[in-house]
């Protein structure tokens, strides 16, 4: 599981110079960019530069894209990135289904894994069954790569959770989760394979950071639970305990139906309540009430909605929200804030990929 390979020591080369060339190169794609190019637009001198590629190249994560005319002098050469030289492992464990992509550097998926999942089974059967499909997609980057490393494996579940511990708190529904250190857990499973844990709406909003998704944004994730992830100034925003975006469990009804969280009134009761009626519109209502509410505290740009229940009536959910919106922004005399659709099935097993890509880029993990 541990590899070996151009890719091996790619974990080591997060310096924060690495990054910014790893980034430009990245960015460049094929057509590539030279080392002058490079000096220019990180502010490193060209010896540094010169340093750094050469590195790179020897790691395998750099290689000529040719030559570029110059203004003067002999042609200038041009690097781009390797995508293949390096892979990640993205893992989505929901509540009752696992979903896996490998991606590569450029956080392209080569390979997808679906299958169903009891989270309620317990920490054996769950590491177990996330072990096998890693072992399975980590075959793949062997056979696709020529033995490469795999580059370490990020997973996403409900939370609340401690993302920089790597332990679980008391996943609603399944208190037997709580004080759980997945990550250890997992990385001993896996052989010494490094591990990150995040909460499954903070994997999707990484991963809409990294795609180009700007400014200040929450991302409200339905599906049998239901949570935030939360970008602010280009950043996921998890607080200091790392706790931040339990978008669910705002309490909007005073004494309202109990929620598994413990509480009453929750969001996420009241939504998966009008869910299970049948009753999407009155679902779509409350989940826009939430996320007025961020709006009013957090004064956002953008609020995008997405998972499973979301998707099977989208043009309910984005209506609803939106419509709750537009009369907060009458109310307030504010401008109304947009309202986006995330579509995708794998969308949090790749925003949980970039729990491992992001850092090597320089960029928030």
């Amino acid at each position: 599981m541990r590899g070996a390979g151009g890719g091996a020591n790619l974990l080591a080369l997060r310096s924060h110079n690495t990054a910014l060339v790893l980034d430009l190169l990245r960015t460049a794609g094929t057509e590539g960019i030279s080392r002058l190019e490079l000096a220019d637009r990180t502010g490193l001198t060209p010896q540094a530069v010169s340093k750094i590629t050469a590195r790179l190249r020897e790691e395998g994560l750099a290689a000529e894209a040719g030559r570029r005319a110059s203004t003067g002098g002999k042609p200038r050469t041009v690097l781009r990135l390797v995508p293949e030289a390096g892979h990640a492992v993205g893992v989505h464990l929901d509540r009752d289904e696992l979903r896996a992509v490998l991606a590569d550097l450029d956080g392209t998926v080569v390979a997808r894994r679906h299958a169903a999942l009891d989270l309620g089974a317990g920490a054996e059967a769950v590491l177990g069954r996330v072990a096998a499909v890693v072992g399975e997609l980590g075959a793949e980057v062997a056979g696709a790569a020529g033995g490469r490393s795999l580059l370490g494996v990020g997973v996403a579940l409900p939370g609340p959770l401690d993302h920089r511990r790597g332990v679980l708190h008391r996943v609603t529904g399944f208190p037997e989760w709580d004080g759980f250190p997945l990550r250890d857990a997992l990385a001993e499973r896996l052989g010494g394979v490094p591990v990150v844990v995040d909460k499954d709406t903070n994997a999707v909003a990484l991963g809409l950071a990294v795609g180009g998704e700007g400014g200040s944004f929450a991302y409200l994730h339905l599906g049998t639970g239901l949570g935030a992830g939360l970008v602010v100034g280009g950043s996921v925003h998890r607080g200091p305990r790392t706790g931040a975006g339990e978008f669910g469990h705002q309490v909007v009804q005073l004494d309202g139906p109990p929620c598994g969280c413990g509480d009453r009134g929750c969001v996420e009761a009241l939504c998966l309540a009008a869910v299970a009626r049948g009753e999407m519109g009155e679902a779509a209502r409350v989940l826009g009430t939430g996320a007025a509410n961020l709006v009013g505290l957090l004064d956002i740009d953008r609020v995008l909605v997405g998972g499973r229940t979301v998707e099977g009536a989208p043009g309910v959910f984005l209506g609803g929200v939106r419509g709750v919106l537009e009369a907060r922004a009458r109310r307030t005399g504010e401008e109304c804030v947009g309202v986006g659709l995330v579509s995708g099935e794998s969308r949090v097993a790749e925003g949980a990929a970039q729990l491992v890509l992001a850092p090597v880029f320089g960029q928030d993990g």
